[in-house]
């Protein structure tokens, strides 16, 4: 897994990647805990409505999806483990999808048009 830093919010976030099938289906399922400056960015080969779940979930998070240009473009704030099994969806089609720790929105003040600043979006095939 590599990781690497990117701005959002004017805060810098430690950024891991989901960039497999298996590791975007995983997600960050299992943890026990979540650093408040850390995020988990879902790559996908395409735009579209992805649907994210809290299954093996244990901490809330916050979801945020962008668009190619990496602006938010729908935000899912403080998702409770127990919201499982709902699916959350954003509002337009999106190409990635950032989760946090929950409050992370609110706390940083995030909201729809914010850029996540990272030097070099990943990109995937499949």
């Amino acid at each position: 897994q590599s990781v690497s830093t990117a701005e959002f919010g004017g805060v810098s976030l430690k950024m891991e990647y989901a960039t497999t099938s298996a590791s975007r289906e995983k997600g960050l399922g299992g943890r026990t805990s979540i650093e408040d400056n850390y995020g988990m960015l879902f790559v996908f080969p395409k735009d579209d409505r992805y649907g994210f779940w809290m299954k093996d979930t244990l901490v809330p998070l916050d979801i945020f999806w962008l668009d190619a240009q990496g602006q938010v473009i729908s935000i899912a704030q403080d998702v409770a483990t127990s919201s499982y099994p709902n699916v959350f969806y954003p509002s337009a089609p999106a190409r990635y999808v950032l989760e946090t720790a929950s409050s992370f929105a609110r706390v940083h003040g995030i909201a729809t048009g914010t850029p996540l600043l990272l030097k070099n979006f990943p990109s995937v095939s499949e």
